[in-house]
């Protein structure tokens, strides 16, 4: 290979935000969140190489992360195409960080349905553009959709919307694990450990303040999920979100009753590969309990509450699925999405800071392979990956796009 030849090679490899193991070893990074998204974040870069640190203010996967119904998808919902290709390779990025990892995951796919005749049309059209742009997704006849479910009823459906490449994954198991290889590789995990402040030399970052003390820093990573005032306190940045909470309901381990993701009208549920079945609120919490809500607690102030909610929850999964409402009901919580507002990913320097960055976003399970692995590209290389252009902090949020 001759000495042009090189160069060129050397140039693509950075234009397209190759990691440099020998910049990668002296960057100090301090990743904030220790849910799903920010331990992918912190793999990737002590994988690379980083020294990395990651602080949470109570501990891994205990917010978003934790309440979540962790349905990994590239549905019709994920619009505009660009941001469903990317989900798309998130998908695919899963199978192998599973298999790298030893991560349990559960595939198969998800069934949807709708019971009213204009919002099921919409679906079907919906399928139809899944199917031009290379997704496994068809309808399903109901006489064919009971044998793939034989223990369900599907109540108010004409016929059912199948994603075949769907899956579930335990999200807080999936958290640890991350986390794990990621000390493998040199990261240190503090918690719980508040984040309290950023030092500054002029516009560089040196260092933070946490309740822990001071720590010397390079970069900042914000993936603080919900955390409504972290990216204007710490990246000088606005980001604007509706965050709404939603309640996630656990069983104990049953017998295997449900083969797919089940998206029926008013409750999703899926059995994951423990065999543990999760329940979540199609709508989120009801209205009423939003001044209740005004803390953003994960928990309940009593099971007994928690309980509650989740007999509601199952009463809806009854009409579906027989005999579900007996089920033991292990966990219950609160789980507060992190929605920007125009339901996109945020990934990227801030305009203001350009050390801090962020990674927060709803869709943060099925995101979380692909975010962490492209975000710690850019944190070490200093490259801006054009893939991500539609995604940064410093676009117009008001600009909603079709989602």
């Amino acid at each position: 290979m001759d000495r042009r030849t090189l160069l060129k090679l050397i140039a693509a490899t950075a234009a397209a935000g190759a990691i440099s193991p020998v910049a990668a070893s002296k960057l100090r990074v301090i990743v904030a969140g220790a849910g799903i998204v920010g331990a992918s974040v912190a793999y990737h870069l002590a994988k690379s190489g980083a020294a990395v640190t990651v602080i949470d203010r109570v501990g891994p996967a205990s917010h978003a992360s934790r309440g979540t119904f962790a349905w990994i998808n590239a549905t019709y919902a994920k619009q505009p195409r660009d941001y469903h290709k990317l989900t798309q390779e998130s998908l695919s990025t899963w199978h192998s960080l599973s298999r790298d990892l030893n991560i349990p995951m559960r595939w198969g796919g998800s069934l949807e349905w709708f019971n009213t005749k204009n919002r099921q049309a919409k679906l079907r059209e919906q399928i139809a553009e899944q199917v031009t742009w290379g997704e496994d997704a068809r309808m399903v006849s109901l006489s064919d959709v009971q044998v793939m479910e034989p223990g369900l009823r599907f109540v108010g459906a004409e016929d059912v919307a199948l994603s075949a490449n769907d899956g579930a994954v335990d999200p807080i198991l999936a958290t640890r694990l991350l986390l794990d290889a990621a000390q493998k590789h040199g990261a240190r995990v503090i918690a719980p450990c508040t984040l309290d402040g950023v030092k500054m030399n002029g516009d560089r970052l040196v260092g933070i303040t946490t309740s822990q003390g001071d720590m010397v820093a390079d970069r900042l990573v914000l993936a603080t999920g919900a955390d409504p005032l972290a990216a204007e306190r710490f990246a000088l940045t606005d980001l604007p979100q509706r965050t709404r909470p939603g309640v996630i309901a656990i069983s104990k381990p049953t017998r295997r009753r449900i083969n797919h993701i089940i998206s029926a009208p008013g409750v999703h549920m899926n059995q994951r590969s423990d065999n543990r079945i999760v329940f979540g609120e199609q709508d989120g919490a009801p209205e009423t309990h939003f001044e209740r809500l005004q803390g953003r607690p994960n928990d309940f102030p009593t099971r007994e509450l928690g309980l509650e909610h989740a007999s509601r929850i199952l009463a809806v999964a009854e009409d579906f699925a027989p005999g579900i409402s007996d089920l033991e009901i292990e966990d219950v919580y609160i789980g507060w999405r992190p929605l920007p507002l125009d339901g996109h990913p945020v990934i990227g320097a801030s305009p203001n800071r350009p050390d801090v960055y962020l990674a927060v976003m709803h869709s943060g399970v099925s995101l979380a392979p692909i975010a962490g692995q492209l975000a710690a590209q850019e944190v070490i290389s200093g490259q801006v990956n054009p893939r991500l252009a539609a995604y940064r902090p410093g676009r117009d949020f008001r600009m909603v796009k079709r989602y």
